[in-house]
Order: C-alpha cells, then structure tokens, then sequence
C-alpha cells in the first residue's frame, strides 16, 4: 500500500508548503517501506520537480483546467485517486483548504485522522504521530490503529532537502462532480510569503502607537528578508490588515525566527507563536509576559532599539 500526498497549488503554483508535504511523504513512504504518490489538481507548473523531494510518481489530475477549490469536489477525487492507487495514507498540509479536506476525506476513506501533526510517525510500533495541544503547552502523541490513515503536517515541520530527480508527471483525466460553490469575490496577499510558509517573521503590537509607525517594522523585516505580523489588538483596530493576525484566534505559525516588538505576551498570542523555533521580545517593560517564552530578550523602547537592529542586519549584510 502506498502512501499519497495531495499537493496544493494555488494560482497554478506549488509553493514551499507542498514540497514540504512531498518530503514528508516520501519520508513516510521509506519507514513503511513504500513508495511516495503525489497528486496535484488543476492548471499547475512544474509538478515534475516534486521528484526532487523523494516522489516517486506525479499524477495531475485535468491537467489543463483551472478549476476552483472545493472541498467536497476535490475530497471526491483525492479518494478515487488513492483507491485507484492502492494507497491508504494521505498526507496534506495542515492549511485552510487542507483543514478542510481532512476530515472529510477521513470520513470517505474510513480513516483514523490527525490534524497538524509536527512530526515524522514513530512506525516502530504502530503508526504513532505527535501534535501540539493545550495552545502549544503540551505535545500529545496519537496510535493511529485503522488501515487507512490521513493526516496534515503543519508547516516547518521539517527541513527539506532534495534527495531525488525530477519526474515525469501521468497526467489524468477525471469527471469532476458538479461544485455547488460560486466565487462572488476574492482577496488575495500579493508579493510576500504567506505567514504559515514564513521563516522570518516580524510583529509588533500595541506599543507601535498607531498605524503611522509602521514603517520600521516593515524595514526591518525587509532587511531579513522576513513576513510581517501583528497582534490581535492591532488587527482590530485596522492599524494592519486581519491576515497578518498572529495567535491563537489568527495564524498560527512555526517561524525559525520570530521578533515581537512592543507586544505584551498575552497567553492567546502566545498560543499562535510559541511553536518558533526561536523567539526575540522587544520591549521597554521588563515584566512583560512575554520574556518568559523568549530565547532573546531586549528591554528598551522599540523605537530606539529597531532602527538599530536594522542598520546593524544591514551593515552585516553589506560585510
């Protein structure tokens, strides 16, 4: 039985996030002894290059079709493809489409389910998975028994590394059940890396004052090449656009760095970040919450100290 990975491709595009699931499938594939199947839906470019990350066959799936996300529909197809395929595991990524496929296809396929799960399986005894629990206070780990299994990975799960060559993606014809959806309007972020795929991250809450300040928040994550986020407060009083709302109501994220500036360290913000892998607070209080879960800490006025910061990355840049 293989194992299959449903890779999304928003805009005809596989980002970061889908060749993070082709890695882990294909790491998955060669505990089980098995063999890696990637299946991508609709208009996208480069599929081929998902062999890179250890796939060993590509199938894409109407192939010259742009065709609109919908769960159902797609929950349809992903199941005929893995039946077809004798796979009875599913991977995708722990985002919005896939949160919504998960359960659904767990329902399709009769199969033990697990969402956001940050870890390879422990398949020494069983199929054991671990995942964050209790806001990230506590990491519980879940025996997957049934036959077929489906689960979505959180992002920076692992770091990828190319371990194969490019294949040649089968592409596939299948009769697409008729969606009951109709797109009135969409919104998209253009031209920076979403916060769930970042690696860099800069935030800053209430301590910037007002929405005019910004500018050096947005300088310094420039400088780190890094995504810009924010706090609840600030999401709410539109100093900064709800999609960059970190925490426990807003994004979750997994960063490699995460630099929180002029944010106090409420236990709900703390829910959504403290998964980064390594935390930096700046901030003029130093009883601020916050340090407690930092691995770097600044106490000083955000306004002094973040200009700094950022003549000193680009000074060593420069160097």
């Amino acid at each position: 039985m293989s194992v299959l990975v449903y890779i999304e491709s928003p805009k005809g595009h596989i980002k970061k996030t889908g060749n993070e699931v082709a890695y882990y499938g294909a790491k998955v594939a060669e505990s089980l002894g098995t063999n890696c199947i990637a299946v991508v839906i609709g208009k996208a470019d480069n599929v081929g290059n998902l062999g890179k990350y250890g796939v060993s066959k590509v199938l894409h799936v109407n192939a010259d079709q742009e065709i609109e996300f919908d769960s159902q529909v797609f929950t349809s197809v992903i199941t005929q493809v893995a039946s077809e395929n004798g796979a009875n595991t599913v991977i995708l990524a722990n985002t919005a489409n896939g949160k919504s496929l998960t359960g659904r296809l767990a329902i399709k396929m009769n199969a033990g389910n697990v969402s956001g799960v940050n870890s390879l399986p422990d398949t020494s005894n069983g199929f054991v998975v671990s995942k964050s629990v209790y806001s990230g206070k506590a990491v519980a780990n879940y025996n997957i028994t049934t036959s077929n299994k489906v689960i979505s990975l959180m992002g920076n799960t692992l770091q990828i590394q190319e371990v194969g060559q490019a294949v040649s993606p089968e592409n596939i014809t299948v009769a697409l059940p008729a969606t009951k959806l109709k797109v009135i309007e969409r919104k998209t972020s253009e031209g920076i890396v979403p916060l769930p795929e970042a690696e860099l991250v800069v935030s800053a809450g209430r301590g910037m004052k007002g929405p005019e300040n910004w500018g050096i928040i947005e300088e310094l994550a420039s400088a780190l090449g890094a995504t810009t986020a924010c706090s609840r407060p600030v999401a709410d009083a539109h100093w900064r656009p709800h999609h960059e709302h970190v925490g426990q109501t807003g994004v979750a994220i997994r960063p490699n760095l995460y630099i929180a500036a002029g944010i106090s360290g409420a236990i709900q913000h703390l829910a959504g970040v403290n998964n980064s892998k390594v935390i930096v607070v700046i901030n003029k209080d130093p009883e601020a919450p916050f340090f407690k879960a930092a691995d770097y800490g600044v106490v000083g006025d955000l306004f002094d100290v973040v200009p700094k910061l950022t003549a000193a990355i680009k000074k060593y840049k420069q160097a």
